[in-house]
């Protein structure tokens, strides 16, 4: 083969060599850094709370009804009005009482006058009595004309202390309608706020059947919370507990008070029949937990809707990351003696590097293990992001944790950035895919 054939083969391939080599190096799969969600490291307030709804109720509220039967002449006060103790609030038509009362009256005057007249009768047959009796002593009259003046002195007597009686009743009957009229005019029995207006001007009421309420009236000053605990919550729940609540009015404003009653049954013990042995088991078991507040701007209304929120546990500025972030978050958590087994027997530094996904261990105090065996701490792991963008597992000791939000002890800082998501797994597949797929020379 002629020297200038063979050589025009030789570049031929080696261009062909070049051709393939750039584009296989333009066209092969990059490999992509790991693309994290992460979430920072920060300080802040953390609580454990049971949630529940309740009602805004008045501390006290009371009925005003009317004891006595009429027209209701005039109303005196308006809804929303405050009234003080003993002021008038409406006035019932008096016509018949008024009468009533002249009538008890003038019937003690008419008794007065019989017993001014059976006790002339008395002086009269007394002094026939004691005639008779200094006669008959000196044998001057008869025993029988002595019996018949003594039987009419006792009869006299007896007439009068009838009459006493009779008057003395008469007089309870005055004291009685005396009251009825007094029932007429219908005065507030405490301080407070006109919040309702039963019955209106001009209606008539019949007190013989019920009582009929004229006003309702309710101290405004302080409200009572009656908040709805599931029982699933109800023995988280005591006496003493901090808590607060927000109306969908104001969801901003957040007003605190102190649990001040868990009731010991449902509301719906009030309704159970005697024969009702047990309750539906896909029945909802509720219970009234109470609490007061202050009132004082009045902004906060009877029957208003309140989401309540009972403090189990709080923590003021602390590390917190979001709960998503702990791998095992809702794992049973092995005790402090099995975390410091598992420390005493960790690999040694050669076998960790031979495992670099195993998390970097976290030595535990006295202190920090006794809340761990107590429930109130708990050891878990995170990912920590490192400057290269790749992510670190790393041990934690875990506080406060209320599902949302996680109070971190130790083991990580402020600024720190942790993994709550990642999309390396879907990026390695697609690279692997690629990788396969790809051009071979």
């Amino acid at each position: 083969m002629p020297k200038i054939k063979l050589s025009k083969i030789i570049f031929i391939m080696v261009c062909i060599t070049i051709i393939a080599a750039i584009a296989w190096f333009m066209l092969k799969p990059k490999e992509t850094p790991p693309q994290f969600i992460s979430a920072e490291v920060t300080r802040g307030d953390i609580e454990n709370s049971v949630l529940a709804t309740g009602d805004l109720e008045a501390t006290k509220m009371v009925s005003v009804g009317a004891q006595v039967s009429g027209q209701v002449k005039k109303m005196y006060v308006q809804l929303g009005d405050q009234v003080k103790q003993g002021q008038l609030i409406a006035q019932i038509d008096s016509v018949r009482q008024e009468n009533d009362l002249k009538t008890a009256e003038a019937n003690i005057k008419n008794q007065q006058a019989q017993l001014a007249t059976k006790q002339a009768t008395l002086t009269k047959v007394e002094a026939e009595y004691n005639r008779q009796k200094n006669m008959y002593a000196q044998d001057a009259t008869s025993k029988a004309e002595y019996e018949s003046a003594l039987a009419a002195f006792k009869t006299a007597q007896a007439d009068i202390a009838a009459m006493n009686a009779q008057i003395e009743q008469s007089r309870l009957t005055l004291a009685t309608t005396k009251e009825d009229l007094g029932y007429t005019r219908i005065v507030a029995p405490m301080n407070g706020t006109v919040v309702a207006i039963v019955t209106e001007e001009g209606q008539t009421v019949n007190a013989n059947q019920s009582a009929p309420t004229i006003v309702k009236l309710a101290q405004l000053d302080t409200m009572t919370i009656k908040s709805q605990i599931s029982e699933a919550d109800v023995m988280k729940v005591e006496e003493g507990q901090k808590v607060y609540f927000t109306t969908l009015g104001d969801s901003e404003k957040k007003r605190y008070a102190t649990l001040r009653q868990v009731e010991p049954a449902p509301e719906s013990i009030n309704t159970e029949t005697s024969n009702s042995s047990s309750s539906s088991s896909s029945t909802a078991v509720y219970y009234n937990a109470l609490f007061d507040v202050p009132n004082e701007d009045g902004k906060l209304r009877i029957d208003m809707t309140a989401q309540v929120y009972i403090i189990l546990a709080e923590a003021k500025n602390v590390l917190t990351v979001p709960a998503s972030a702990l791998q095992n978050s809702n794992r049973p958590q092995r005790s402090a003696n099995a975390a410091q087994r598992t420390s005493e027997n960790k690999p040694s530094a050669g076998k960790d590097q031979a495992n670099p996904d195993r998390p970097q261990r976290l030595e535990l105090t006295a202190d920090e293990k006794a809340l761990v065996d107590q429930g109130k701490a708990s050891v878990s792991v995170v990912r920590v992001v490192q400057a290269d963008g790749t992510a670190k597992r790393q041990q934690v000791l875990v506080g406060l944790n209320n599902r949302v939000t996680a109070e971190i002890k130790r083991g990580l800082k402020q600024g720190d950035q942790v993994v709550i998501a990642d999309g390396s797994d879907t990026s390695n597949d697609a690279a692997k895919r690629s990788n396969r797929g790809g051009m071979r020379f």
